[in-house]
């Protein structure tokens, strides 16, 4: 955990480098790291100049990989070492296939394309231009949008994980692991989780992230987590969840806010509806291990 920061500057190098910011931040390596099911030792690779960290990659049993170079670094042969490290660590954890996220045309899109890579799905971050009209949204009688409580975190995990096991490839998510990441978020405030409720309980929820710059002043409010229940679904229940998080991340002094999605989940059409534009466009580059 005390390499965190270390991982958190290569990243946020690199991103600079090709999208023109760092949307990255300490407090999302963290959440992530401390989650129970993460051996951070047992997959995690370093590549080190001296004492300074200059490539990172970690691996995984489910695939889902991340690496890193600092661009100072880039020409010198790391990524690709880092790519095989992924494929090789990540088989010995029972994986079939690795992928990881790059933006689209950068310099990691075209490594590993060259190393066989194909695109698996494309995703795009949205954001809502600084200063638009958030418009209400009228929700069935009988619903309310409010903060969840304690006791209904549990029914919250269960709604976005049921969901994303919909699309994603991947299995269940333990709680604990949902307890570590959002509720043991650095930063993490309880008014950040969002539910749909009605009298037979929760029906949608939305997890809200303050990302904020190096001083802890809020720069975005980032809905990381959007999900309603099956059979609930086309009432207007997450365009009422988006217009909640939004007008909150407002109201805490965000003067940006945003997500992101992918072509799995076919949610970029509800997204335009509140008044969404894309502004990145990453694709996911997946092989398969053999």
């Amino acid at each position: 955990m005390a390499d965190a920061r270390a991982v958190y500057q290569v990243m946020a190098a690199l991103e600079r480098a090709e999208i023109g910011s760092a949307d990255i931040e300490e407090a999302d390596i963290v959440a992530d790291w401390q989650r129970p099911s993460v051996d951070v030792p047992s997959v995690t690779l370093g590549v080190f100049a001296g004492d300074r960290l200059v490539g990172y990659a970690e691996a995984a049993r489910d695939g889902r990989c991340d690496a890193a170079v600092h661009p100072d670094w880039h020409g010198r042969g790391i990524g690709t070492a880092l790519a095989r490290w992924m494929q090789h660590r990540s088989r010995e954890l029972g994986a079939s296939r690795v992928g990881m996220p790059v933006p689209q045309g950068g310099t990691g899109d075209r490594l590993l394309q060259a190393l066989g890579y194909h695109v698996a799905w494309t995703s795009w971050v949205l954001r809502l231009p600084e200063g638009a009209d958030i418009e209400p949204r009228a929700l069935p009688d009988g619903h309310v949008v409010r903060v969840a409580r304690p006791e209904e975190y549990r029914a919250v995990h269960q709604v976005v994980d049921e969901a994303f096991l919909e699309w994603a490839d991947r299995e269940p998510q333990p709680y604990e692991d949902f307890e570590a990441g959002v509720l043991r978020r650095p930063g993490f405030e309880p008014w950040q989780v969002r539910v749909v409720a009605r009298s037979d309980g929760i029906v949608g929820a939305a997890v809200l992230v303050m990302a904020r710059d190096e001083e802890g002043a809020p720069v975005e409010g980032y809905v990381d987590k959007l999900a309603v229940r099956r059979g609930r679904r086309g009432l207007g229940l997450a365009q009422a969840l988006l217009v909640d998080a939004f007008t909150l991340a407002r109201e805490h002094g965000a003067p940006a806010v945003g997500l992101a999605t992918d072509s799995r989940t076919g949610a970029l059409s509800l997204y335009a509806k509140v008044g969404m534009v894309v502004t990145q466009t990453w694709v996911h580059r997946a092989i398969d291990l053999g």
